[in-house]
């Protein structure tokens, strides 16, 4: 698992909208990238409209915003078009990423164990470097507290 000021994994993945995003063509930009379980959630839903809501906020401070999650480029397109998302949204299908950014992990619902997505929030510098890690996210106020994040950098 990536700790801080450590640099972030390198990925190229799938966007909405169409292309690929790779962490290395970012390089001189801050980013903050929000993982979560499943698109169409209702916690997944809320953190997704609410970086979608702050975008313009984001970038006003200079950092890209991008969710991941392991759903479908075809689930993430329908997700987008439902809630009007602004956000853009990378497919990690193939669990390399989530796996790397140490957001696969065990998770106990009820007393079903079963293998899932963490909701966690990385922000990288424009280095490269993780420069803040929230684990574990309670979705009201973390959009709020990762600006304030991207503004002191």
């Amino acid at each position: 698992m990536p700790e801080l000021s450590q640099p972030a994994p390198d990925f190229s993945l799938p966007v909405t909208g169409g292309g690929t995003v790779s962490l290395a063509d970012l390089k001189g930009t801050p980013v903050v990238l929000f993982f979560y379980p499943r698109d169409d959630t209702p916690g997944c839903t809320k953190e997704s409209i609410g970086f979608s809501e702050h975008l313009a906020d984001f970038e006003a401070a200079g950092a890209k915003v991008f969710g991941i999650s392991r759903d479908t480029m075809a689930k993430h397109d329908k997700f987008t078009a439902k809630h009007d998302l602004t956000v853009p949204l990378l497919s990690d299908e193939n669990g390399e990423i989530t796996e790397a950014y140490g957001v696969w992990v065990e998770k106990n619902m009820y007393g079903k164990k079963s293998m899932g997505i963490e909701r966690a929030t990385y922000l990288i510098d424009a280095q490269g470097d993780i420069a803040k890690i929230w684990r574990k996210v309670k979705v009201p106020g973390h959009v709020e507290a990762v600006l304030d994040a991207v503004k002191a950098l």
